[in-house]
């Protein structure tokens, strides 16, 4: 009996073909493929969204109800025209406070958790995720430039543009770095990666220190820590225009997401040009990357976690993978700013710190887990 080796095509000689290769390969380590129905996954994710929404906008120092949540909300909107219940001082904190915090950490968890799932498939790396890659450094890097500097040249767009220069030279630069005689392992990914990001980090923190503006800079320090409570809905627009962007670009190059996961001489075997197809990805995922850390600050390991949750629920086919892993990451990151708000109140815990906390361990289970595979699989 012959056997197709690791990283060519399959016999059939299709793109399906060989992501239905890889399927099989994820069956046998123990991910089966469409485990839940995507329907009912992702009708389950977008209920437990709503409550979240509704959660995020009634739970803080001052408590709403959350039907009157929703009479604030719908009032707003045109479709009640009922008499308001409820006094200005809560409209005020549920529509101008609350909701846009709400809906930024819904698109920037969404966002994450597209594109980890999107550069695990690029990379073939379990590990790859926007924070431990450097990327979100790189594009704190830009950000804190515009900021300290005052490098405002291209009005309203040049904190969004310098984020996504800076995030697109780390991820060049950490693939630069960790890719050796063509292959590219785990551990020296990140580790290209926890290199870049600590040099960029210095030299945020020497910019932070050298500057003359000591009230900016304890503000921006804060920033650089993750944390949605600067959000206002004059800034919510470019952050969904990225999200949407993103998602659809994704969706309609999931066939080749796919692909990827079969290797890169299967890929080409199929007529997709890597390189080419890396660089363009690697640009469109810089860019939603530092227009969502330019909003938001750097936010860690939200693309590590959710895809890897995700996939134990409905499979590895980037189809069904990316949809889940967004409604997934609103979910969890509209519930980890939650948690800051309310954890050690009236302080506010900076919501980076908690996602650490979470993604930490995480971070470090995967790292065992595929170290016990590869351990298996060597003494197969």
């Amino acid at each position: 009996m012959t056997r197709t080796p690791v990283g060519t095509a399959p016999a059939d000689g299709t793109v399906e073909g060989a992501a239905d290769g890889e399927t099989r390969r994820q069956r046998r380590r123990g991910s089966p493929s469409g485990r839940v129905p995507l329907a009912l996954a992702l009708t389950v994710l977008a209920l437990l969204l709503v409550a979240s929404v509704t959660a995020g906008l009634a739970i803080g120092s001052v408590r709403v109800p959350p039907g009157q949540v929703w009479g604030i909300v719908t009032h707003a909107l045109g479709a009640d025209w009922r008499e308001p219940s409820w006094t200005r001082a809560r409209e005020t904190i549920v529509l101008d406070v609350r909701a846009p915090r709400v809906l930024l950490g819904a698109v920037t968890g969404a966002g994450l958790a597209v594109v980890g799932t999107a550069l695990q498939a690029l990379i073939r790396n379990p590990l790859a995720e926007p924070y431990l890659l450097g990327v979100s450094s790189g594009a704190s890097l830009g950000a804190v430039s515009v900021i300290v500097l005052g490098l405002g040249a291209l009005g309203p767009v040049s904190l969004p543009a310098a984020a996504f220069a800076g995030a697109l030279g780390a991820l060049v630069l950490v693939y630069a770095v960790a890719r050796t005689g063509g292959r590219i392992t785990s551990s020296r990914l990140v580790l290209s990666g926890v290199a870049v990001a600590s040099i960029l980090t210095a030299v945020t923190n020497l910019l932070l220190l050298t500057t003359g503006r000591g009230h900016e800079a304890r503000a921006v320090l804060a920033w650089t820590l993750g944390g949605l409570g600067g959000a206002g809905w004059d800034a919510l627009w470019l952050p969904v225009v990225a999200l949407l962007l993103g998602i659809t670009v994704l969706l309609v190059q999931a066939r080749n997401l796919n692909l990827l996961l079969a290797g890169e001489e299967a890929a080409g075997t199929m007529g997709l040009d890597v390189a080419r197809f890396r660089a363009r990805m690697f640009i469109l995922l810089s860019l939603v990357t530092g227009i969502l850390v330019a909003a938001a600050g750097p936010i860690g390991f939200v693309g590590l976690m959710l895809p890897h949750t995700v996939r134990l629920l409905v499979g590895g086919e980037h189809r069904r993978v990316l949809p889940t892993a967004a409604l997934g990451g609103a979910v969890f990151l509209i519930w980890a700013d939650i948690a800051a708000r309310t954890v050690a109140a009236p302080m506010e815990l900076p919501v980076g710190v908690l996602t650490a906390l979470c993604g930490g361990p995480f971070f470090l289970w995967l790292m065992r887990r595929d170290a016990r595979r590869s351990a298996a699989g060597g003494t197969a």
